[in-house]
This record gives structure tokens, sequence and C-alpha cells, in this order.
């Protein structure tokens, strides 16, 4: 529900606090000695890494004995650089330093978890999402700034974040809340609000779902969230070195990916066949068979964000890093947050360009929009066991 995001110009309404919330989230989205590399093992997680020489084997192939679970595929474990590449203009501070990290082999998704995918984990065990709880004041108001008033009654209900389109050209792109509306109403089952439906898009990524959705969808599937780094090697395939994961060629992008082209946020004109989501696998995948590892909806990991993690991690070589120990955001101390990754059908060359490999975005652990989904894996380990 984003309420971490709320900072500055209280008023007494969620539309007024969700607004200024996003003002808040994205301003990210615009910011702006070389020492000998060791091979370290991760902590189950990380922040400030002990840098110890070890011998380490990365997980590279599929282990016989194993068999691909459907709708998965076998991402190779091996050695690279997580963060921005050199060529990449429109990099962020956050994406900086690169730095290598060893992961090892996994299964990842061939696509984001969709509707019917999420509908059937919600048939068998009666699940509630957060956008269709009821709000708890006394557990928002924890992320909040002291004394912060608590909203009338009346907008106190379950909802989410939805996006609107302006009706003529924005000059101040910072300001998020002009295109972003708390609706009363919109969840996983009607992701444009009240009136929409998912009815006959099956096929479509689930949105509207928090990191406790994600992660009860994964104690039900016997998976788990992707760390970014895991994300990262995966969505690179064989371009180890390109902005993209097909290259660094930004003429493709309309074939490759769903994302917003045109005036944001005022006139999409659709190049790539789409206004907003589009059902998984409509875009050719990655050299690893993965769909949509760019654009359609952001996607969960399980790392924490920590402004300074990357700065932390520029002299090792960690072993399947689980990402900062503790979350910490230099601009909103409030909020504790987790990684999502791969930008969506709302992202722009003229503010985020977030369909890059390296992009990464900081989002609070009761987030949910319409642009927000998430993507499963499993280790070899987790399947063997599985099928015991």
């Amino acid at each position: 529900m984003c309420f971490h995001f709320l900072k500055k110009f209280m008023r007494s309404t969620i539309l007024s606090f969700i607004s200024i919330a996003l003002l808040s989230f994205s301003i990210g989205c615009k910011e702006e000695k070389k020492a000998k590399s060791k091979i370290v093992e991760a902590s189950e997680k990380v922040e400030k890494p002990k840098i110890s020489v070890i011998d380490t084997v990365v997980v590279k192939d599929k282990p016989e004995d194993v068999e691909t679970p459907k709708d998965m595929v076998w991402v190779p474990g091996g050695v690279i650089v997580q963060g921005a590449v050199p060529q990449d203009k429109a990099a962020m501070g956050h994406e900086k330093p690169a730095h290598k990290v060893a992961v090892d082999g996994f299964f990842m998704d061939i696509a984001e978890v969709t509707n019917s995918e999420f509908k059937k984990f919600v048939d068998e065990t009666s699940y509630k999402t957060v956008a269709e709880r009821e709000i708890d004041w006394e557990e928002m108001k924890k992320q909040l700034p002291e004394g912060t008033p608590k909203p009338h009654d009346s907008v106190m209900e379950p909802g989410s974040l939805t996006f609107k389109k302006t009706k003529s050209s924005v000059s101040n792109l910072y300001d998020f809340s002009q295109w972003w509306k708390w609706t009363i109403g919109a969840d996983w089952k009607h992701p444009n609000g009240p009136g929409s439906s998912i009815k006959g898009k099956g096929n479509y990524p689930v949105v509207h779902i928090s990191f406790e959705d994600a992660q009860a969808y994964c104690q039900w599937a016997n998976r788990r969230l992707p760390t970014e780094a895991e994300w990262e090697r995966a969505a690179k395939g064989e371009h180890l070195n390109s902005t993209y994961f097909w290259g660094d060629e930004d003429a493709q992008l309309s074939k490759k990916a769903n994302t917003w082209e045109g005036e944001f946020p005022v006139t999409n004109i659709k190049t790539d066949g789409y206004e907003d989501r589009a059902p998984v696998q409509s875009y050719p995948p990655n050299d690893f068979g993965l769909y949509d590892m760019a654009g359609n909806v952001w996607e969960w990991t399980g790392d924490w964000y920590n402004t300074n993690y990357y700065k932390e991690m520029s002299n090792t070589i960690v072993k399947n890093p689980q990402g900062a120990v503790s979350p910490y955001n230099q601009r909103d101390p409030y909020a504790k947050e987790k990684v999502m990754k791969g930008g969506s059908f709302l992202c722009n060359a003229s503010y985020c360009a977030s369909y890059r490999i390296s992009s990464r975005m900081a989002t609070s652990l009761d987030s949910s929009l319409e642009h927000l989904g998430f993507r499963t894996v499993a280790t070899a380990n987790m399947v063997r066991d599985k099928t015991k």
C-alpha cells in the first residue's frame, strides 16, 4: 500500500498520502584504487562482507538427477558483473559501482506468475492479499513520521495504486501524483479498479501483489523469490556486458519489450502493441528462454534495498549474495524496502528507462501497484525435496 512513502505535505486522506508517497518513491528514478578481487561465501544477509579467501565452485550445469519443473528453465551458474555497464548512459547512482558476483545455477519461471496461477493458489488456500484487507492504522503509522494524523475512516478502505494518463503534457516529471492515484477496490482481481476484471486474462501477469503476497505464494508452490544477483544473472543470458538482454540497441525496444512509447504520461502510441499490461510471453525470450525480463511489470526480489550496498560490495566477489543485512534508504529513513527489477509498461526513456538489466527500484513490503508482480525460482535441492 506504499504508506512508507509519506513524507511531505501531509494531508488528511489516503489519496493525498499516496500521491506524496509516489513522489518520494520515484525521485530515485531520476537520481543520478582498484583492489584484488576475492571470492567469499555470503552469509544469509550480506551488508559488509568479511573478506576471506575460500575454495569455491559455482554450480553451472543442471544436475542430471533433477528434472526441470514445468514452465521453468535452468539458469546456468557463473560469475557476472552486477550493476551498470560502462556504456549505459541512463544508469543511476544506486546501480553503481558494478561488482562481480558468483551465482550457482537455479531454476526460474519462464514468465511472471499469471492471474490463472495466482487464482489457483487463492482457490486452494483462501488467501486474501494485502490490497484486499482492512487497513490497520496501528501498523501503518509505525512507518510514518511521529504525529502523522489518522485519515478519515471513509478513506481507510482496502485498495491499491492505479495509473491514470494525464490530459496534457507534464512539465514536472518528479510529481508522480499527477498520474498515480489511490483507488479503493483495486486489487489483483480488479487491476484497474472497481469495474475492471481479469476475466479472459488468465495469461496476464498478476499485479497488485505485495511482498507478503508473493512470499505466501512461494511457500505454497515450494518456490522462493530470486535474489537481485540471480535476477540479473538470468536477465543477462549470454549478453554479459550489455545494457539490455538483447544488446545495446535502443531501436529494438518496441520489438523486445512492453514499455511506454510516446509522450509520458499523456500518449502511448503502442508501437509495441499494448497500452498497459501484456499477456506473458508476448515478446521474444532472452538467451535462456525467459520472457519479460524487460518491461511489462516490475518483479519482486528477496533482497533488502540499501543505498550503500553496492559500494560495500565493490572490492569482493561474493558467492550467492543475499542482499543487505538490513534496509536503508537515505531518502526515507522510515522505509523498509525490497528491491524490484525489470521495469514495466510505464517505463519511458524520458524519466527512468528501467527496462535496462541493471535497473533497480526500492519498494516497501506492503506496496501493491498496477505494474508490480513477481516470478519465482527454485534450487535443485528444492526440486529434489518436492519430489521425495
